[in-house]
């Protein structure tokens, strides 16, 4: 998970407080004691610190419990409001309305500007803008805004290159010249081409320091490309010192937001998101892992859920829609509701359910699982076993998959032998099928309580299931 040891600790502190027996100023001291050792571990700026653990101390002493919590609830709640103030509470960020709304706008006079809306990427070596490029671009054409990126990076030879390779895998029209040295030239070239659509990304060179040189050049490129949106690309890994680059940046390139990169594997990365929540230029995007799909906008709320233990709905419903169409997932629920899905239905659930990302990714969007103390050896496991079944149900033949019943001892061995896979693991797959499928049965509408109660008993009994 994202700041795995940063949300480990807090987790461990939340549990203090739904475990004692009553709430007091020994506790509070505790937890802001435990909050500030938490921060801290990951980089967090001293005086930051000790600014939000002040005001959590004074809330949890002097403000009046609600009638409708308790009072480790409402503890708990002052914790959770505090931490999104801390890392940048706002208005919500609203990318594609404003897309569409500049789109709709130029269109519907030709002889105005016809210009896209524009997102220009500055940042230093080594923080991952090229790779960030390719990933907002995924993110904005996954929503129905069509793409395009420019590489503007005349100084390193392979940015372009890269930049190309990555547009094709995500299908995103790529514009760039390796031979053109002026970065402005180069934009001027590909302009009249880059009015046919909705959104351009454009990448731009860095340097090792925010030098005048680099500061003249991105000026030079803003005039020409006057992007709607100025984004500054920052690894997570220089922790509180992102403050100071993110000052500079938004200085002098007028930078109106942040875009965290590496933030999955580094202890800092809690630094850097605080550090660029005080500088009036906030965090948007995070990346949260090295697959072009693991990146999403930064929303305080739900990340802090997640940190937290207290999951986020938000995120996980849209990387459901992501993974599986509404129309689709209507279908599957009435096949589900009648009983009668089938091996191919399954298969298609599992291949949705791989698009999600790793399972333990999705636990921590779920609320409450994020705090389930589920082993990650077990977790690992299962996801091991969906590899597994997919083998499996690629090596049936269509009649099987659409009726696993015909699946008699001998289509067993020949099964596994052509999957690689066991046939104690193929029976196993078969085995919790036909239970979910009586299981679906019993929730049908209409359903008795009687009915219910079966149900209940059966599912007792399928305490090994694992999916």
């Amino acid at each position: 998970m994202v700041l795995d040891g940063l949300s480990n600790s807090l987790k461990s502190t939340l549990q203090k407080i739904t475990k004692a027996l009553f709430v007091d100023e020994k506790l509070i001291n505790e937890l802001v004691k435990d909050i500030q050792r938490a921060l801290l571990q990951s980089d967090v700026n001293v005086k930051l610190v000790l600014e939000l653990t002040k005001k959590i101390k004074e809330r949890a002493l002097n403000e009046e419990v609600p009638k409708t919590v308790t009072k480790k609830e409402h503890l708990i709640n002052i914790v959770y409001e505090e931490l999104v103030n801390f890392l940048g509470k706002g208005e919500k960020q609203d990318f594609l309305t404003r897309i569409k709304e500049k789109r709709e706008a130029s269109l519907k006079d030709n002889s105005k500007d016809n210009s896209p809306y524009k997102i220009m990427l500055v940042g230093l070596f080594g923080t991952g803008k090229t790779t960030t490029t390719g990933k907002l671009a995924n993110y904005f054409k996954k929503r129905g805004i069509k793409t395009a990126v420019i590489s503007t990076d005349t100084w390193r030879p392979a940015a372009a290159d890269q930049l190309e390779q990555l547009s094709k895998n995500i299908n995103v029209q790529f514009f760039g010249d390796k031979k053109e040295k002026d970065p402005v030239a180069l934009y001027r070239k590909f302009e009249k081409e880059l009015e046919k659509y909705d959104l351009v990304i454009v990448d731009t060179a860095g340097r090792d320091a925010l030098s005048d040189e680099l500061i003249g050049e991105l000026s030079l490129l803003n005039l020409a490309v006057a992007p709607d949106e100025t984004m500054l690309v920052l690894s997570a890994d220089i922790g509180q010192a992102a403050e100071k680059q993110a000052k500079a940046f938004h200085d002098n390139c007028k930078v109106g937001g942040v875009i965290i990169t590496k933030l999955d594997g580094t202890a800092k990365g809690g630094g850097a998101l605080i550090a660029c929540a005080v500088t009036g230029a906030p965090v948007k995007f995070i990346g949260v892992g090295e697959k072009t799909d693991d990146f999403e906008e930064f929303k305080p709320e739900g990340f802090v859920g997640r940190i937290l233990g207290m999951g986020d709905l938000e995120a996980l419903l849209e990387k459901t829609r992501d993974a599986i169409s509404e129309e689709e997932a209507m279908d599957m629920s009435k096949k589900m509701l009648k009983g009668d899905f089938n091996l191919i239905d399954l298969h298609e659930q599992m291949q949705a359910m791989k698009k999600l990302g790793p399972l333990t990714k999705v636990m921590d969007m779920i609320p409450g699982m994020g705090n389930a103390n589920i082993p990650k050896d077990m977790i690992k496991n299962q996801e091991g076993k969906i590899v597994k079944w997919k083998y499996l149900m690629d090596s049936m033949t269509k009649e099987e998959l659409e009726n696993p019943d015909i699946i008699t001892n001998i289509r067993v061995e020949r099964i596994s032998n052509g999957s690689g896979i066991s046939s104690t693991e193929l029976r196993g797959m078969l085995k919790q099928y036909r239970q979910s499928k009586k299981m679906m049965k019993l929730l049908k509408p209409g359903t008795s309580e009687r009915d219910m109660q079966k149900m209940m008993q059966k599912m007792q009994g399928m305490k090994g299931m694992k999916f």
